[in-house]
């Protein structure tokens, strides 16, 4: 038999209250039942809302879940990077000639890397310089694309890519944030005969081997070198940059590397220009470059050294004396560390016969370097400069110049 909730609810109630002096009439009874059977109707729509309420902020979290796992947001942000260098210049050059004399304070170059992997096979990246603070018309500075290419992982041993990208060429073309190297200035035979920072577009090959040796092939844009005027067959002159960069002949680069040995790092590159100029029967034909490069390491010394040496073929650039362009150099340094920072100190000398009389010097330097930290650096060095021709004498000079750097 089956009790209504009220009534229960009521014989309840009459039982657990003292006995009064007049018992309830019927229409109280009845007005009791109906006030309990509204508040229990009022719990059962709160009970059902409270149970809705749950179930839609269940469905709210599980949505919120499955939209984060869509956007993958930690993931993408781990997957991309960005970083960057700069460094600022005080150069103070006492010439023999005062026309050449220099007193000057330059933000040398600001750049910013960014990077980013779409797998762990397939990456991208790249680098954007402001050159000397400030570009535009009348403006000494430039922005330049120097780095956008996509790296492909083939397999453990074999890399590939396509795009813009430094050549590997030499020891600071590749690495040459302001940290890693002595000097405030980049040495002049990485600058006059290795166009450095010297980049074009095409598509290489890599491979590395686990004892040590690495190799490197790459197929890419050529030089453009002028055949007159003030700048007639210097190889710098020649860099494209590849902004909308003639593409009539292209060149070609292969490297051969070993490590193999603690602490010993040896490099040979080899270049083919099949036509340095990009134009036919003008004087400057094919091109041929060959670097031989060496770090030895032991303990907090550190031994370097380059040889770069062109070969250009044509009568043009034969009758200029120009045909052949050299230049290397020797630099041993020592590096102390400290509880507050590392100071290093070096010594450098040098030796470039490259195709403008300017550029034909011998130059020994001596310098300081210290690292606060391992990417901050401050530079300090003292060099002197002297012109194989005497009729460039005037330019030589003795010089101090003061840096600071940074990487990131």
């Amino acid at each position: 038999m089956k009790i209504h909730a009220s009534w229960l609810g009521l014989i309840l109630l009459v039982c657990a209250t003292p006995a009064r002096s007049q018992t309830p009439g019927i229409e109280e009874i009845w007005a009791i039942v109906q006030q309990q059977q509204v508040e229990i109707e009022q719990l059962k729509q709160q009970l059902a809302t409270a149970d809705a309420q749950l179930a839609a902020a269940e469905q709210k979290v599980e949505a919120t879940g499955n939209f984060l796992e869509t956007m993958a947001l930690p993931e993408a942000s781990s997957r991309t990077q960005i970083g960057g260098y700069g460094e600022l210049h005080y150069n103070n050059q006492d010439a023999d000639d005062s026309a050449y004399d220099v007193d000057q304070i330059d933000f040398h170059r600001f750049v910013l890397f960014f990077g980013h992997e779409f797998t762990d096979r397939i990456r991208f990246f790249s680098e954007v310089e402001l050159e000397h603070s400030l570009a535009g018309d009348g403006a000494p500075g430039e922005v330049e694309l120097e780095q956008a290419y996509i790296d492909f992982v083939l397999t453990d041993t074999l890399s590939a890519k396509a795009g813009l990208f430094l050549l590997p060429i030499g020891i600071i073309n590749e690495t040459h944030e302001p940290p890693t190297f002595y000097g405030v200035e980049r040495n002049s035979v990485e600058s006059d005969i290795i166009p450095a920072t010297w980049w074009e577009a095409g598509a290489a090959l890599s491979g590395h081997f686990s004892n040590g040796l690495s190799w490197d092939i790459a197929a890419h844009s050529g030089l453009a070198m002028p055949t007159s005027g003030s700048s007639a067959f210097r190889v710098r002159s020649g860099r494209q940059k590849v902004a909308e960069a003639a593409a009539e002949d292209f060149a070609y680069t292969t490297r051969l590397r070993y490590s193999g040995i603690p602490g010993l790092d040896l490099g040979i590159s080899y270049q083919y220009q099949s036509d340095a100029s990009q134009i036919s029967g003008d004087g400057l034909d094919e091109g041929q470059l060959l670097v031989a490069n060496a770090i030895y390491n032991t303990g907090a010394f550190t031994l370097k050294g380059l040889y770069a040496n062109w070969n250009f073929s044509g009568i043009a650039v034969e009758a200029a004396g120009a045909d052949r362009q050299t230049g290397w150099y020797i630099e041993p340094s020592y590096r102390f560390v400290t509880d507050r920072g590392d100071w290093g100190i070096y010594g450098r000398h040098q030796d470039v016969d490259a195709a403008r009389s300017q550029d034909q010097f011998s130059q020994n330097e001596i310098g300081l370097n210290y690292w606060p930290t391992d990417n901050v650096v401050l530079k300090f060095d003292i060099r002197q400069r002297e012109h194989d021709l005497a009729s460039e004498a005037g330019r030589d000079f003795d010089a101090f110049d003061l840096g600071i750097g940074y990487q990131f």
